[in-house]
């Protein structure tokens, strides 16, 4: 075989490689929550399942520590970031823990999350106890082996503090996520009642809640078994 026909075949060679890669498309995996086998030990604090969803109900607001607008180069949508943004989060002296110090500020001015209520005391709280654990990225498997409860679902009791911790902080303010507002009964009752609520939580791409591990299947029987009783403000 000459030099020629050698060199012909290696470009139509290359150009079939080419030609192959451009056409074929890049394999983009579907982002699915991540499962974990430890069932959750109701002494213990998760990241993942308890300090997440308030961070990202409470701080990654348009214009706020999310990673487009990044106010204050901080950025709170993952423990990586959160590491990266607040390096002293893990210091349990509380005066020089920034992610707890902006939380209990008593300037208004100064106090996060900012421009809305201050974080309820149990929720610092938990975030303290997270901390006091060693402030792990910690995740567990929320379901429960047949231990689900729905006999007696409340709005006080259980929807109203689920909804303070894992959906109040977007769906609040004078412009609320989607246009979509749960910081009363009735705007919660309204959604629950045309099924956008429990519609947003089982949604197969882009559930509700935002940048969060999607509601354990106990929680998603108990806010439908609310929802079915007629939503009532117990």
């Amino acid at each position: 075989m000459s030099f020629t026909s050698i060199k012909i075949i290696a470009v139509l060679t290359i150009a079939f490689l080419w030609i192959s890669c451009k056409h074929d498309p890049a394999f983009q995996p579907t982002p699915e929550p991540v499962v974990v086998d430890t069932l959750c030990d109701p002494n213990e604090v998760y990241f993942q399942n308890d300090v997440l969803p308030i961070l990202i109900s409470n701080c990654t607001q348009s214009g706020c520590h999310n990673e487009q607008d990044q106010a204050e180069d901080i950025v709170l949508t993952s423990y990586d970031q959160l590491a990266a943004s607040m390096p002293d989060f893990q210091d349990k002296n509380w005066n020089k823990n920034e992610l707890i110090e902006v939380l209990v500020d008593s300037d208004p001015e100064d106090r996060m999350p900012l421009d809305a209520p201050p974080l309820p005391t149990a929720q610092i709280d938990l975030l303290k106890r997270w901390i006091e654990q060693g402030a792990k990225n910690s995740e567990c498997n929320e379901n429960s082996t047949g231990n689900c409860d729905t006999t007696s679902v409340k709005f006080s009791t259980f929807v109203q503090p689920l909804i303070q911790q894992r959906c109040l902080g977007c769906h609040n303010g004078n412009n609320p996520q989607g246009g979509v507002s749960l910081n009363t009964y009735a705007a919660v009752q309204t959604s629950a009642l045309n099924g956008k609520l429990y519609g947003s939580l089982i949604a197969a791409s882009n559930w509700m809640p935002k940048g969060g591990q999607r509601l354990n299947d106990c929680n998603l029987a108990k806010v439908k078994k609310w929802i079915n009783d007629g939503a009532k403000n117990d």
